[in-house]
């Protein structure tokens, strides 16, 4: 009788096994960290904004999923000239680059998905990666972003914003 090395033939090596669960993990991990980097982005169709007219372009996939059309989202005197802010529960950052043109975009980086949080020195600021985008038309400053936040329409009545 000679020695020879048994095979089992009742399953996948320990080392498959192992690779495959790796690959499952990491998997998840990348989907988690996904963003939304998809092209159906816009960017903006209109010019500028003045009062009692609505921004023009769509809002893409890249945010404003729970931004309600009609809804009232603040005032004009609450958006500061130069600056503007963001309405985390709508997904929305609401701008005015100049006296009396306001502007609204996703508050989404197209980064990773991350909210932005602030607005500063014309910037729109996401706090995850230092992404900024322009207060004026969403388009990236900074990165590692690479697509600028959509736009969101929104309509400006006397001294009430609401999305459109």
């Amino acid at each position: 009788m000679t020695s020879a090395s048994i095979k089992s033939a009742s399953g996948p090596a320990r080392r498959t096994v192992v690779a495959a669960a790796g690959a499952a993990g990491l998997s998840v991990a990348l989907t988690a960290c996904g963003g939304s980097d998809d092209d159906s982005s816009s960017s903006s169709a209109s010019a500028g904004t003045s009062e009692a007219a609505s921004t023009g372009g769509t809002g893409g996939t890249g945010g404003g999923d729970n931004a309600a059309a009609g809804a009232a989202l603040t005032t004009t005197a609450d958006i500061p000239e130069g600056g503007g802010k963001v309405f985390d529960s709508e997904k929305v950052v609401v701008t005015q680059p100049t006296a009396g043109t306001y502007k609204a975009f996703s508050a989404v980086c197209t980064h990773q998905g991350c909210a932005v949080k602030s607005i500063s020195d014309g910037v729109i600021n996401c706090p995850c990666h230092n992404s900024n985008f322009s207060i004026t038309d969403g388009s990236v400053k900074s990165g590692p972003a690479q697509k600028p936040l959509p736009e969101v329409p929104i309509t400006v009545s006397g001294d009430s914003i609401t999305l459109a």
